[in-house]
């Protein structure tokens, strides 16, 4: 029997009403959400991938070293260290309550001075040369030897060597009254300090300053820079 043109129509309106259902379906669910792009934050580095930081080397650290001494001159400091407080009696003897310039003396041979007829040592030490003996002949005899020595005033003790001698004049009478040999010098933002080594006030690293400003306040000090 041949189809009724009636159902046509009804399917066609069936089409039309699905479709029409997809499109309220598609209205109430909203626009598909599409994922948006973001940048990955950067993958943290390990311990292996970090540079080390660069450390600059400190003043210390670049400070050239201190020089050594030469041979004669740690031979004279060796031997004060020696002998400042357990004196060299045997070899030298004592001159009593005045034995600072006989020690320098001492210290000056052990670095190499030869003795001649102006500055000697005697078996009996109080025969020794005056020279030997006394502070004021020590520079005495040391101003007619500029082979030997030169002097320097405190102003220019920025010049002043380990094995240097250093003399005081405690009252400022234009004598000297009293010797020793420079064991240390060190260079400071205050300036330059001088340590000393002598006998009769028995010491090895003796600071000048404090020897003219608290022991013998107003005291003034002078040096012989020794040639070699």
């Amino acid at each position: 029997m041949p189809r009724s043109s009636s159902t046509f129509p009804r399917a066609i309106a069936a089409i039309a009403v699905t479709a029409a259902s997809v499109a309220i379906l598609a209205a109430c669910s909203g626009p598909v959400a599409i994922a948006e792009k973001t940048e990955s934050a950067p993958k943290a580095k390990t311990s292996a991938e970090i540079p080390a930081p660069v450390q600059e080397a400190s003043k210390a650290d670049t400070a050239p070293a201190s020089a050594a001494l030469s041979a004669p001159v740690q031979a004279q400091i060796d031997y004060a260290l020696t002998y400042w407080q357990d004196y060299n009696e045997a070899e030298f003897g004592v001159l009593g309550d005045n034995d600072c310039v006989n020690f320098a003396s001492q210290t000056l041979l052990a670095r190499g001075w030869v003795q001649d007829d102006e500055w000697f040592h005697s078996d009996d030490v109080y025969a020794s040369s005056a020279s030997w003996r006394s502070s004021t002949s020590f520079r005495d005899w040391l101003e007619t030897r500029p082979d030997l020595a030169t002097a320097l005033d405190d102003s220019q003790r920025d010049q002043v060597s380990v094995g240097d001698i250093v003399q005081f004049d405690w009252d400022q009478s234009g004598d000297r009254d009293h010797t020793g040999v420079v064991t240390r010098v060190t260079h400071e933002d205050g300036g330059t300090q001088v340590y000393f080594a002598g006998h009769t006030l028995d010491s090895d690293y003796r600071s000048v300053d404090t020897a003219i400003t608290e022991d013998h306040p107003g005291g003034a000090v002078y040096y012989w820079h020794i040639a070699s």
